[in-house]
């Protein structure tokens, strides 16, 4: 007679251990990371291995302190998402200590502190990177422009000499990198709009910019695209469902469709605000963590439209241009809520003369 298992979250209706969906998930990025290093370089590479290296070296740790099958747990691969999901959030020119501080934050704070893989109530790799942002937002705000349009383009070994030194083998500052051939310090798109709101521009005016090309960010929309890819190949597999992506893609365009309707000049279009900044990596590699997300059909439909929904308010009234990691955490406060109201009746029930039994 076979022994029931017990065992905590993330759960999966599929026959596939929790190793086998977080590598598959790992190499769905795959197409958006190419993606990033044809159009922003190298470094990207250099963040992956930190925030990997760094991410098995806390985890192993921390389970041989906590007296745990490190090897096993290692093997499931939860630690080594994290840090790629992490490492592909931040800028690829980022200094060392930056990627190093946040991903342990994720793992020995966000996860391990609340028991591990299947207890962490927040997202880890977003948990970590507002801890960055809040704390380091120069740092995390010195995005580099697409080659194509660069003063200054850096190789493989300038990306590993900058990242630990702040110059590449030439000299170049990461401020200079950041120039494009017009002289001016280039923003990533939706910093620059919001930016030029903020200066009485239009949007239409705004995206008249070298780095667009009208609602599409040069390089931007090309790795957005890519991720999406990547997405698509997950619910075709079945590692995810489409709900959770679907409606916080939904809840994201249809509010900012309403918006530019009311004023396109002040209000970016929805399809801005799709292939710009992180809203398809996050739709379909963040908000889908199996651990920190609804757990039912119902709850996954509110909670994905919810995320859709604080990115877009956030991004035209609060103080930052993107809002992914900031709506995840808002709605991963929110799941113990979400669940207990929309968890299906059990099997059996029925009512009876005006009340359920």
């Amino acid at each position: 007679m076979r022994k029931l298992s017990i065992s905590s979250s993330p759960h999966h209706h599929i026959r596939r251990d929790t190793g086998q969906v977080m590598r598959m998930v790992c190499y769905a990025c795959i197409p958006g990371i190419l993606a990033n290093i044809w159009f922003f370089g190298f470094g990207i590479l250099i963040q992956l291995a930190l925030a990997i290296a760094t991410a098995l070296i806390t985890e192993g740790l921390i389970l041989e302190l906590r007296k745990k099958r490190t090897e096993r747990i290692l093997k499931d691969y939860s630690a080594v998402l994290t840090a790629v999901l992490l490492a592909i959030s931040i800028p690829p020119l980022a200094p060392w200590w930056v990627i190093v501080i946040g991903t342990f934050f994720s793992i020995a704070v966000v996860k391990q502190l609340y028991g591990g893989l299947g207890f962490n109530m927040f997202n880890p790799a977003m948990a970590g990177y507002v801890l960055l942002l809040v704390s380091f937002p120069v740092a995390m705000t010195s995005w580099l422009p697409p080659q194509s349009i660069a003063e200054q383009s850096y190789s493989f070994y300038d990306a590993v000499h900058t990242v630990f030194t702040g110059f590449t083998t030439t000299g170049f500052s990461i401020e200079q990198l950041k120039v494009g051939y017009d002289g001016i310090t280039m923003a990533t798109p939706l910093d620059h709009v919001k930016t030029s709101l903020l200066q009485g521009y239009t949007v239409s005016e705004a995206q008249q910019h070298l780095i667009l090309d009208g609602a599409f960010g040069k390089g931007w929309t090309w790795v957005a695209l890519a991720y999406l890819a990547g997405g698509l190949f997950l619910i075709k597999t079945k590692v995810i469902n489409w709900h959770i992506p679907g409606s916080m893609l939904f809840g994201a365009l249809i509010l900012s469709l309403l918006f530019y309707m009311v004023d396109p000049d002040q209000f970016a279009s929805p399809v801005f605000h799709l292939f710009n900044g992180s809203l398809i990596l996050g739709a379909f590699f963040i908000a889908t963590d199996p651990v920190s997300a609804s757990t039912t059909n119902k709850g996954r439909l509110i909670f994905g439209f919810a995320i859709g929904v604080w990115i877009i308010v956030i991004r035209n009234w609060g103080g930052y241009p993107d809002a992914v990691a900031f709506a995840v955490l808002i709605m991963n406060m929110a799941v113990p809520l979400i669940d207990y109201y929309t968890q299906p009746r059990t099997y059996g029930h029925k009512k009876t003369a005006g009340k359920s039994s």
